[in-house]
């Protein structure tokens, strides 16, 4: 089932996205590191790619960076907000979107009803008790408008559907389950968006379409941390490929000493600490404030 809704308080685009940044940020499992030495700072509306491949900590690190992981050491700031201390206040301004076993869509659920469900959360907890009290025409209103905003910034079209608002998600395309994950997060009019597996079994056409689409809702003022294998031309990439001193690709369960290239792409990157380790085995914190 999806994420619980965000509390963010600007719509996409209004309130503007959030500065991020990190130093010496690394998390720690059971059987090593999974990432470590991290460090970057990227303006509000920036797109930052984490790439590297698959099980080399890109989603932990999404997930630390939005406030639903611990890290072990160092920190991170979005925006004034400090990282590991108010886990709680980032998840208030940021969404995830298309992180599996986190924001997964319910196949036998309909696009509507994915969509008037997160509609219904968001207001149950992004809304003041005067809000909650206004009439049912008033609130329905607003939902739609909210619905209909965030279908149009994902580009996702209800009419070109099958079925329209009835198409079950199990008849979706992947590039239309895609925007629909990326809807929902944005119906929450997150500052901070994390989408996960961004071009996992894209065509080459498509992965250009998601990136020109991400472009936009960092042009829109939102800020977008997107995991990749593959970081596209001009996107600030923070690189969590596992190397050894020597410069060898070692895998993605590699025990020795990596490091971790941060810079913005263009054909060359720059080293910024080290990273080593495996993945942890540990759970997301995917709370809201409502919750702490």
């Amino acid at each position: 089932m999806d994420e619980p809704p965000t509390t963010a308080a600007a719509p996409t685009g209004e309130g503007g996205g959030t500065a991020v940044g990190a130093e010496g940020f690394g998390m720690k499992g059971p059987r090593g590191w999974v990432f470590r030495g991290v460090g970057f700072h990227a303006e509000p509306g920036s797109l930052i790619a984490i790439e590297g491949p698959s099980g080399s900590g890109r989603t932990c690190l999404l997930l630390a960076l939005t406030g639903r992981m611990k890290p072990s050491e160092g920190h991170a700031t979005v925006g004034a907000v400090r990282l590991p201390k108010q886990m709680a206040a980032v998840r208030r301004i940021s969404a995830l979107a298309h992180v599996p076993g986190v924001t997964d869509l319910d196949p036998a659920l309909t696009v509507g009803e994915h969509l008037r469900e997160r509609a219904l959360l968001q207001r149950r907890f992004d809304g003041s008790l005067r809000g909650l009290l206004r009439p049912r025409r008033e609130r329905t209103a607003e939902a739609e408008q909210r619905i209909d905003a965030a279908l149009a910034a994902a580009g996702l079209d209800r009419a070109s559907l099958p079925k329209a608002d009835r198409t079950a998600v199990r008849d979706l395309d992947r590039m239309e389950a895609l925007r629909l994950s990326l809807a929902l997060a944005l119906i929450g009019r997150p500052r901070l968006l994390g989408v996960d597996d961004t071009d996992l079994k894209l065509s080459e056409a498509e992965r250009t379409e998601i990136w020109a689409l991400l472009r936009s809702l960092t042009e829109a003022g939102t800020t977008v941390v997107a995991v990749c294998s593959e970081a596209p031309q001009g996107a600030l990439v923070v690189s969590t490929a596992k190397k050894n001193e020597a410069g060898t690709d070692t895998g993605a369960g590699a025990e020795a000493e990596t490091t971790a290239g941060v810079g913005t792409r263009a054909g060359t990157e720059d080293k910024a600490g080290t990273q080593t380790g495996t993945q942890p085995e540990a759970e997301p914190d995917t709370s809201t404030s409502t919750s702490t």
